[in-house]
């Protein structure tokens, strides 16, 4: 299992939900935490594996406890907003300031299939707002501000002319 990199189409994809949890469901979450902790991140979706499911996990300093794994994810509220310093597994090296709400509520279902409803905000609002954007084929990229956009145009258009000559071999 890799993280895939941008401009991998798969990553505009809009992910499918995910019918039913198995042991396969649970051997790719568990794949992904550990994916996810060997890159030092704090969030990953399925895409990012090139794996078009509606499947997240996230670890951000225990605010959680137990729950890492989040299936169907879904933002059922949002309030307020605020400007967010954010990176990317995806996107290698790159960063930028991104607007995004300051509290939000998210609703998913665990391994065990049991419904949860979780109220985040700070980093952990943040992480929630950036791996769902994942699943519905947005990317940090396309919110980033204006002066984010800019600084980093020049990363981009080599990613995408790297990405380009691989796919020519």
């Amino acid at each position: 299992m890799n993280i895939v990199t941008y401009p991998a189409e798969i990553l505009r994809e809009k992910a499918e939900p995910i019918e039913e949890i198995n042991d396969d469901i649970c051997r790719t979450a568990d794949e992904m935490l550990e994916l996810m902790y060997e890159s030092e991140g704090i969030g990953l979706a399925a895409p990012q594996i090139g794996w078009s499911k509606r499947l997240i996990v996230i670890d951000v300093k225990d605010e959680l406890g137990d729950e890492k794994v989040f299936i169907n994810p879904a933002l059922v509220n949002q309030e307020g907003t605020f400007l967010s310093d954010e990176g990317c597994l995806s996107f290698p090296d790159i960063t930028g300031k991104v607007m995004r709400s300051e509290t939000v509520e998210v609703v998913a279902f665990n391994l065990k299939g049991e419904k949860l409803k979780i109220k985040a905000g700070g980093l952990l609002g943040v992480v929630f707002q950036h791996e769902i954007d994942h699943l519905n084929g947005v990317l940090f990229i396309d919110k980033m501000t204006p002066g984010s956009s800019l600084a980093n145009a020049k990363k981009l258009k080599e990613f995408e002319r790297i990405y380009k000559r691989v796919q020519a071999l």
